[in-house]
Order: structure tokens, then sequence, then C-alpha cells
């Protein structure tokens, strides 16, 4: 019998193509005629040509821009993993609907629509206006006794996620920004590193929201227990198992929301360590979408590192920044922003008049 899990991927990944080389080309053609030397533009150049290249059409501005932050808990916090308790993922959640979050201070100043999702929260929000009502549970299970979640609750997240980037594609979104929040979330996303690109737990785990010494090696500990725990025979465990076993909630939806926004041929912008697991993994399932991520920023967390290499991604920004919520992604969004500017208002030296180079 199919895992539910396994149908709910299917359908999301049907029909995706790689971004089109033919709008890359017609790209990089313009890009030549434009008043500047060739090239001079740097990774600017390259960022609008993926665009454009995903999008289908010679983009100009304004970018119709979102940042979705996933919120979920994790059952792992129990064992001591995270040095602030797991009621601070309510909390937070409640500081972005009141807009006094880092998210909400960059999203507000570079234009970017914020949604804040209860996917997993171990908390009763009661209704409350401005926040995306889709919680599967009240957070994972503790994934060092057992599989972080059911087929069924994997199959919900997934489906959250690719539900919101149904939506935004029809609302006009080009460019979708995922963040998280979380407490216990990198003890997930280092397993998930682990499994997914074979590194030591030592090398993929780090000190998350600020851990001393001792907590941190009881950390590496904790996610060398969980891998053995649940793939001691497996060297190549499938992605949606690893996700099962030792993902979060708010991970499984940002794998879901970057799989359907690739189908809808939608821009993802990876924030730090958490998000660029779901995107890891997204890239699994269907190689078609590696194509489709830009990695906002570079996370001090040394398992983000891991993955970016993993895929292959050079990210916009290094900032030494390792404070989730999509925040270094959204500050991203801002040189995307620039590089469309540029790609479509720039003069060609044709219409300006100017000599090209005769070398």
């Amino acid at each position: 019998m199919t895992p539910l899990s396994a149908t709910v991927v299917t359908e999301s990944i049907r029909g995706i193509e790689p971004p089109n080389e033919i709008w890359r080309t017609r790209a990089r053609a313009r890009l030549d005629t434009l008043t500047k030397p060739l090239g001079s533009l740097g990774r600017l150049e390259d960022l609008a040509a993926q665009l454009v290249a995903i999008r289908h059409e010679h983009l100009v501005l304004p970018l119709n821009k979102a940042v979705y932050v996933f919120a979920a808990d994790h059952g792992i916090t129990a064992e001591g993993v995270s040095a602030y308790p797991s009621a601070v993922t309510h909390q937070m959640v409640l500081n972005f609907l009141t807009g006094g979050a880092a998210v909400n201070v960059l999203a507000r100043l570079h234009g970017v629509a914020l949604h804040v999702v209860d996917v997993g929260v171990a908390a009763d929000f009661d209704n409350i206006e401005g926040l995306l009502h889709h919680k599967v549970s009240n957070g994972t299970k503790n994934m060092l006794r057992e599989a972080a979640m059911t087929d069924e609750e994997l199959s919900r997240a997934l489906l959250v996620g690719a539900q919101l980037a149904n939506e935004a594609a029809v609302a006009g979104h080009t460019i979708l920004a995922v963040g998280e929040m979380g407490i216990g979330n990198t003890t997930a996303a280092s397993a998930i590193t682990c499994a997914i690109t074979g590194s030591a737990e030592s090398l993929a785990t780090g000190r998350g929201t600020g851990l001393d010494d001792a907590a941190h090696a009881r950390k590496i500990a904790i996610v060398e227990a969980v891998l053995k725990k649940h793939f001691a025979n497996s060297t190549s465990p499938h992605p949606l198992e690893v996700l099962r076993c030792v993902g979060g909630l708010e991970i499984a939806a940002m794998t879901g929301m970057i799989l359907a926004a690739a189908r809808n041929r939608v821009a993802i912008i990876a924030d730090g360590f958490i998000s660029t697991a779901a995107a890891a993994l997204a890239v699994a399932l269907e190689p078609k979408v590696e194509g489709y991520l830009i990695a906002g920023h570079r996370s001090e967390e040394p398992g983000h590192r891991l993955l970016l290499d993993y895929l292959k991604l050079t990210p916009i920004l290094d900032l030494e920044m390792r404070l989730g919520e999509g925040s270094g992604a959204v500050l991203a969004m801002s040189i995307i922003k620039s590089a469309i500017g540029l790609y479509s208002q720039m003069a060609t030296f044709t219409s300006a008049g100017i000599s090209e180079a005769s070398l």
C-alpha cells in the first residue's frame, strides 16, 4: 500500500519542469545590451536570468513578494536540546502577529507580504485574527523515543504548504520566502542533514539558540542516537521517511510549499538552516526543484553550510545571522529587487547612443 504522503508528493510534483533555458538565454542577451561592461553586475545578472527563466517572461518591477513563517513545536525539546523552553514558539507567534519580530520589521521595510502559519504549535490560538490556522497536531512526538510524525500527520503538513503555495500563485506572487519558528527545530534539521547528506553528526549539529559546551555535546549525542534509532539499517533512507521520523511539521509544510511553488513556476528563497533542510528534502524528492531555489543567506549554523554545499547554492548574503523567521530571505529580496530593477530599467547601448566595446 502506497503511503498517503507519497501520494501527496506525487501530486505536488506532477508537471514540474526545470526553469526554461530559452528564456534564460533571452535574459542573458538583454543583459549584454545594457550600458555596462559584459558581466559587470556579477551575480545580479545570474539572479535576473534565473528569475526570467523561472517565470518565462521579461520581469519588471514591482515584484509580488511574500514570506510564509511556519510555526510548530518539537517533542525532542523534552531532551533539553534548546536553551529556550518550548513555550517560546507560542510566544513568538504572538509577537509576529503584533508586528514586533525582526521579520515583521524587515517585511515592512522591503514591501514583503508576511503570512504566519500555525501548522503545529502546542497551544490554542482561539481563532486569533491574522494567523493562518492550519494546525495538524500540537507538535511532533519525541523523535528520540518514536517517529516524529505519523504518515497521516506528515501528509497533512505537506498539503498545508502545497495549498498555500497554490493560493500564493493564484494571488500573483512571483517570489516566496520560507521561514519558520519552532523551538527544537535545529535538532530536527541536524538529523535531516545527516540523513540526506551523510555528514557526521558533530559537523551538522550547532548550538541552535545558544547552548553552552556541555549542552551542545549532549545535543550532538542525541542526534546520533536519533539517527541510530531510525536509520541504523539504512544508508540512504527515503526522504519522506527521513521527514516522518526526524522532521517537524513546519519543515514538512515548507517542503510541500517548495514543491508546489516549483510546479507553479514561483521562485523560492530559502532562509537559513531549517528552511534549507526543507529545500534539500524537496530536491531529494524531485531534483527539478533545484533550479527554483535561491539561498537568501548563509547561517552561522554549521549544518547550513553542509546543506548549501549539497544543493550547490551560493547564498546572496553572509551576515553571520542565525535568527530564522525568514529574516535572511526577506533581506535578500531587496537584492533580488535590485537585480530585476537593473535588468528592466537600465538603458541599452542603442537607446542611450553609447558605443559598445570593440574587443
